[in-house]
């Protein structure tokens, strides 16, 4: 069984660019760079090259058969939107085994 999507192996030097942009990209202060060091840590670094390639080649794809502009958001706003799913999947899964999540109080400055 697998959990989700099989990509197969390709020669293609359509996909040996996408790959090579997915590596650059992640180096970058971008939404898609943000995506990338995200799914390598958690994944490791091959799935998430391939998986950023895919994301990259669907926005190219988007951009030439409908001609949609990619407006990227940028890293902070990607961190942020993902740490908001986070929370709220944290505070859902909570509520199902009958806790409440609180913020901690904000530490006294000593001056």
């Amino acid at each position: 069984m697998t959990a989700g999507p099989v990509t197969r192996r390709s020669s293609s030097r359509a996909a040996a660019l996408l790959r090579l942009s997915a590596t650059t990209i992640g180096r970058s202060d971008t939404a898609l760079g943000a995506f990338y060091r995200r799914l390598s840590s958690r994944i490791g670094k091959q799935k998430a090259v391939t998986a950023t390639a895919r994301k990259i080649a669907v926005l190219f794809y988007n951009a030439l058969r409908f001609g949609m502009a990619y407006h990227d958001p940028g890293a902070a706003a990607y961190e942020a939107r993902h740490r908001t799913r986070v929370l709220a999947n944290l505070q859902r899964r909570a509520k199902t085994l009958g806790f409440e999540l609180a913020p901690l109080p904000a530490p006294e400055a000593v001056s």
